[in-house]
């Protein structure tokens, strides 16, 4: 793989996040990045709020982040991380697809009020499709692990 991007830690304020991801509310699902360093790994957070749109519902009287979500949130972080490492962004044309999910488990619920970390750590490159492992924790304690897979498309305009 070549290294377009830096390979010093980084770290990304919303502003930043922004500017690279398609995503917006309310499906942006990532707040900050702690750190991200090219071709290697991310450390992204989620801010769990009573006030997500999904917890009327998923379920009014025991607010849990639904698993998809959660999925979601750590596929958002792996377009971050390939982003940053290509140096390119949304604006470009430039999309990140989820193309599969493999080996997720579930150890725990997500509740209002939890600050969701989210680390993935980039497997492999091969033939334009990337692998990622990721794991996903509250108060350092393991709510979800998984494999993502994703490839980069271009958007028309």
């Amino acid at each position: 793989m070549s290294n377009t991007g830096s390979s010093e830690p980084v770290q990304m304020d919303i502003h930043r996040i922004l500017h690279l991801l398609p995503h917006r509310y309310p499906f942006l699902l990532v707040d900050r990045v702690i750190e991200c360093r090219a071709w290697e790994s991310i450390r992204a957070l989620k801010n769990v709020s009573i006030n997500e749109p999904f917890f009327p519902g998923h379920f009014p009287y025991r607010p849990i982040m639904p698993g998809v979500l959660i999925l979601e949130a750590m596929a958002q972080a792996t377009g971050l991380l390939a982003f940053h490492s290509l140096g390119e962004n949304a604006e470009d044309g430039i999309m990140y697809l989820l193309v599969g999910v493999d080996k997720a488990r579930f150890k725990r619920p997500v509740e209002a009020g939890d600050q969701l970390v989210m680390e993935i750590r980039l497997k492999r490159e091969l033939k334009g499709i990337y692998r990622f492992e990721g794991t996903a924790t509250v108060a350092d304690r393991v709510v979800c692990t998984a494999e993502f897979m994703t490839t980069k498309s271009h958007i028309e305009k």
